[in-house]
């Protein structure tokens, strides 16, 4: 019965050095929300998922769908990376380029018709959430003039995603 319960009592010890640890916590005493880490098989996925959410939202709204256009994704990619290396989200490239160009470097025959970025390490649906919080950037995703949109992100090591959403018409 010793032998048992000592037994058991190392395999529970042992055991307790298995245990998740605790999450970290921030200054508020909130858990630390965890690193959202994009892999290359996720590529699909993210982009389809925002644009079906994209799609959802302009059905609520009765508005037309948007289709993914590979153009406007370009544009959205190189402004993307772009501001990862200029490290501040806003709608200028680092060549002096505006959304109007960018869109037209890449062929679109398109108008041109909004751009949402974001800087953040959250999800393409917590970012879509808040583009639709501000009347801005939700303009642009319900557009009814917009038939395309192109969406890309770039991940930094750390975890930073620079989101852009570019829709044409």
């Amino acid at each position: 019965m010793i032998r048992l319960s000592g037994f058991l009592f190392v395999a529970a010890l042992i055991l307790s050095g298995c245990a998740a640890p605790p999450p970290q916590l921030g200054p508020d005493g909130r858990p630390l929300p965890k690193a959202y880490k994009i892999g290359a098989a996720d590529e699909g996925r993210i982009t389809y998922s925002m644009i079906d959410g994209i799609n959802a939202l302009r059905a609520a709204k009765g508005v037309p769908p948007v289709t993914l256009n590979s153009q406007l994704t370009a544009a959205a990619a190189t402004h993307s990376r772009d501001m990862a290396v200029q490290n501040r989200p806003w709608h200028f490239g680092s060549d002096g380029s505006s959304p109007i160009l960018r869109v037209q470097r890449t062929g679109y025959t398109g108008r041109m018709l909004g751009e949402n970025i974001s800087e953040t390490y959250e999800t393409e649906v917590e970012t879509l959430s808040a583009w639709m919080e501000l009347p801005d950037t939700r303009a642009v995703v319900l557009d009814p003039a917009a038939r395309d949109a192109g969406f890309a992100w770039y991940q930094e090591p750390n975890g930073k995603i620079w989101w852009t959403l570019v829709t044409g018409g």
